[in-house]
């Protein structure tokens, strides 16, 4: 029976504890495993660095077929996930990626990434001109988008960005961690491989730190490297973790659509504020990247959106310190709305404009949600 969404993460693909009938099954935290008389391993584990613990399968299924995957693993963090798929590149592979997208990775890929012989070019995000060109400029290993992109919402095709990786011959990755499996499935859409933090919208709930990578089938020389990059780096999460996750994904669906409608509610009545000078959001039918997004999100637009401030990097500051209900706080996807001055956070280097404040939309009453940032606004403006 082919299930839906709703269905496969209420159930979380079921799991109980053979022995007692317990459900959930319970959380195995055992890392090594002992042979048996034969020496043998009973479930062909020996040590979790290297196959992960029993808890690890049921939720990397429960993401690739969320995702249209054949194949997931957990990571531990996203970063983890992230810098996994470069890692596994041969030394000097060309990469083309974002200007702007999570501004760790960026951190990374100038840094390590550069030291570890990669050629990393850098493109307007959106921008499928500039993508074609740089794939065509020279032979190109990934590359890696992000949509719709941290912080300022820019969208991408993600179906066209597919067809130039493919005639480049590189390999399309995709980070879906804003859209979820709910809202967007990159895999559908052409993308070899899908990259979620885990510790936002999956999990859902503040209290994880957990990365995934998934797969279609399509890169399997790849996915291989990647699979050992794991298992010599230890980058796995703990067997907790993995329960966590798990636990968290089981209201997934709803909570999305709740986020999602919410979000909505709140760019719309933002973007006709005085005080704002516009609404990052693809959500909005104004926004540059709707249409692109109305083409490939299905159910909503997830629940991150940027307000530019009329006024600059002070009004814009003081918003972030004025609020009541907002949490100021980094990281995004929880129950709890957050807001973030993202400019102060990513400090040097960043390219976050300076009267932007970023908003995570949690579960709170949307109503309030919108007194709440109205109030600080009108405060900022007083003190600034």
């Amino acid at each position: 029976m082919s299930l839906s969404p709703d269905t496969l993460v209420a159930r979380a693909l079921g799991g109980r504890a053979s022995d007692t009938g317990a459900f959930p099954a319970p959380v195995s935290l055992g890392v090594t495993y002992v042979r048996d008389a034969d020496y043998r391993l009973p479930a062909a584990m020996a040590y979790q660095r290297d196959q992960g613990s029993p808890g690890f399968a049921q939720v990397e299924q429960l993401l690739a077929e969320l995702e249209h995957g054949t194949d997931a693993l957990l990571m531990s963090s996203g970063m983890a996930a992230c810098t996994a798929v470069f890692q596994a590149l041969p030394a000097g592979s060309r990469v083309v990626v974002p200007q702007v997208m999570y501004f760790g990775l960026t951190k990374w890929l100038r840094t390590f990434g550069v030291d570890q012989g990669l050629d990393v070019v850098e493109v307007p995000t959106g921008d499928l001109d500039a993508i074609g060109a740089a794939l065509r400029a020279a032979p190109t290993a990934l590359l890696w988008i992000e949509t719709p992109a941290n912080p300022t919402w820019a969208v991408t095709d993600v179906a066209a960005a597919a067809d130039l990786a493919a005639t480049a011959g590189a390999v399309l990755a995709v980070d879906n961690t804003v859209p979820t499996p709910v809202h967007t499935n990159p895999l559908r859409l052409g993308a070899g491989i899908v990259m979620h933090s885990c510790t936002k919208y999956l999990n859902g709930h503040d209290d994880v730190v957990a990365g995934a990578l998934v797969t279609d089938g399509s890169v399997p020389e790849l996915w291989s490297r990647i699979q050992l990059q794991r298992q010599l780096a230890g980058q796995v999460p703990g067997s907790l973790e993995a329960y966590l996750l798990q636990r968290g994904m089981r209201t997934l669906t709803v909570r999305m659509r709740a986020i999602s409608q919410s979000a909505l509610a709140f760019a719309e009545h933002f973007s006709e504020h005085p005080a704002v000078e516009r609404v990052a959001y693809p959500g909005l039918i104004s926004d540059p990247g709707h249409k692109v997004a109305q083409s490939q999100m299905t159910g909503g637009y997830s629940g991150m959106l940027s307000v530019f401030l009329r006024g600059g990097r002070e009004v814009a500051l003081e918003t972030a310190k004025a609020t009541e209900l907002f949490l100021p706080a980094t990281s995004l996807g929880g129950t709890a709305s957050l807001i973030e001055h993202r400019f102060t956070f990513e400090g040097p280097g960043s390219r976050s404009p300076e009267n932007m404040v970023r908003i995570s939309i949690g579960l709170e009453d949307t109503a309030e949600l919108i007194a709440d940032l109205d109030q600080a606004i009108s405060r900022a403006r007083t003190v600034a």
